[in-house]
């Protein structure tokens, strides 16, 4: 049974959404950010920048959950071109940003939190209006230096992983326990509610389409809300909470994260599985994974954190594998949000760690 205030809480979680979005369309115009990225001009961005910019072109842009664009800039001691992130420009991209609380994440954790750490773009600046949900955000262009974008066609190797895990180890560290109010774990966002019916919508139309086992997680798409909650408990630190390989960088053989739009708190066990299993190809995921939560917690206790026991993590990832699980499968099953070879892809192997990390029965034990 559903109890009555999460029901509450998603309906006005829903409804501020759908209030934004609606009052934007009626006084949007005379708010004072910019609407498109055509809007973001000489003078806006001098006021971002602290710095007088004389002129702004487009170099080029793409469009997801949000829209995003790079701009050649002139001016005094300002950088020859940004990367620019706003709302996506379609109403249901935008309410499915409004769900995940995206664009007031994100421009939060660059305010308050990015400061105390390395390994992500460097912010210029960045806007919020709470009242319509509009946001702009200003960040280093990381397209003029020599950087590695892998996606999850283009996996990583061994090294390549055990540099993100050593970077997500010093993001753990540097938060264990001491977690900013206005965080929350995924399954205590009232959007939660949603996840079952979609993955079992997901689950049926991946059925209807290939020839993936995804009944192997029917456990998990009946009993979302319990699971998550099991893999949710403390301790907790902040998590970037989308660390797929396209959300990966290499720059000049220093490894970064990028689109902290989805930063959330947990324990660590929850990322580490979602980072590794989307991130390498089965096989070599089955060969390195150990060895790599190994070097995880050396990471972590170098960096300052605690010193995590061996057995107790491994179970604790194992049990973890559901989250890579959930996202491939609505990634995959609902489209739209990612190029179908890569959702594809990303969901054989999370439905293939189901498998050989015996998920789903070490979960149904634990409940």
């Amino acid at each position: 049974m559903i109890r009555v205030a999460p029901v509450v809480g998603l309906a006005a979680h829903v409804g501020r959404g759908v209030q934004r979005i609606a009052t934007d369309t009626v006084v949007g115009r005379f708010r004072s950010l910019p609407r498109t990225v055509a809007d973001v001009d000489a003078a806006y961005l001098s006021q971002i920048l602290g710095r007088p910019v004389t002129s702004v072109s487009v170099i080029g842009g793409d469009a997801g959950t949000s829209s995003r664009a790079r701009l050649a800039l002139t001016g005094e001691n300002v950088p020859q071109s940004v990367f620019v992130k706003m709302p996506a420009e379609t109403v249901p991209t935008r309410l499915m940003g409004e769900m995940g609380r995206l664009a007031a994440t994100e421009t939060r954790f660059y305010r308050e939190l990015a400061p105390e750490l390395t390994g992500l773009p460097t912010s210029y600046g960045s806007e919020f209006d709470s009242l319509t949900g509009r946001f702009v955000l200003v960040l280093e262009d990381l397209a003029v230096d020599k950087c590695v974008f892998p996606d999850t066609l283009h996996p990583l190797d061994r090294d390549q992983a055990s540099m993100i895990v050593g970077l997500l180890a010093q993001l753990h560290a540097t938060f264990w326990e001491r977690v900013p109010r206005w965080l929350y774990t995924a399954s205590a966002d009232t959007a939660s509610l949603l996840t079952g019916p979609l993955l079992k919508t997901s689950a049926r139309r991946i059925a209807e389409r290939t020839d993936l086992p995804v009944g192997n997680g029917r456990f998990i798409d009946e009993n979302y809300r319990a699971v998550a909650r099991l893999i949710d408990e403390p301790p907790h630190t902040v998590m970037h909470g989308d660390a797929h390989p396209g959300n990966v960088y290499f720059r000049n053989g220093e490894p970064g994260l990028l689109d902290w739009q989805a930063v959330r708190c947990g324990h660590p066990s929850r990322e580490l599985a979602y980072t590794l299993i989307t991130s390498m190809t089965t096989a070599k995921r089955r060969s390195v994974e150990q060895d790599l939560l190994d070097e995880y917690r050396l990471a972590l206790t170098a960096a300052g954190g605690p010193h995590l026991d061996g057995d107790e993590l491994w179970e604790r990832y194992r049990r973890g594998a559901l989250y890579p699980y959930v996202a491939a499968l609505i990634t995959a099953g609902m489209g739209g949000m990612q190029d179908e070879g890569i959702a594809l892809e990303g969901l054989r192997r999370a439905v293939a760690a189901l498998e050989d990390l015996d998920t789903v029965a070490l979960l149904a034990k634990s409940l």
